[in-house]
């Protein structure tokens, strides 16, 4: 059995890790990125530069190293990517933390659209706090 096309979607941009010409290609602009409260940075981000700017600009100053690993596809409906997997963190501080998320992906048109994520965010917040 042939995998989901949206699931090779989203499949692409892991496996990418998130590189800026994937980016270009299948996230739309306009992409709303909904990230849990209480996780570095939460809350709800509209537009691929204000994810990059304001989540990611300020993220990163915290971290070492912050990358997802994808452990799990699944295609829900037409629309919906599952995608369970963990955050592997190394704080700038240098404490490591691993946190379990699922983070679940809206297609549209062939372009990712929207992504809400729920993490164990308790985990990286020790992590964050030494």
């Amino acid at each position: 059995m042939s995998e989901h096309p949206n699931v090779t979607l989203v499949r692409r941009l892991y496996e990418s890790k998130m590189a800026p010409d994937v980016i270009d290609e299948i996230v739309d602009p306009e992409l709303v990125w909904d990230i849990t409260p209480g996780f570095p940075n939460g809350g709800v981000y509209q537009g691929w530069a204000s994810v990059s700017e304001d989540f990611f600009g300020t993220l990163q100053p915290l971290f070492a190293s912050l990358g997802s690993v994808s452990e799990e596809y699944l295609a829900a409906g037409d629309d919906h990517v599952v995608v369970l997997g963990h955050y592997h963190a190394t704080t700038a501080a240098g404490a490591q933390a691993d946190a379990r998320f699922v983070h679940v992906w809206t297609v549209r048109g062939g372009k990712l659209t929207r992504l809400r994520q729920t993490a164990d965010s308790h985990v990286l917040q020790q992590a964050l706090a030494g």
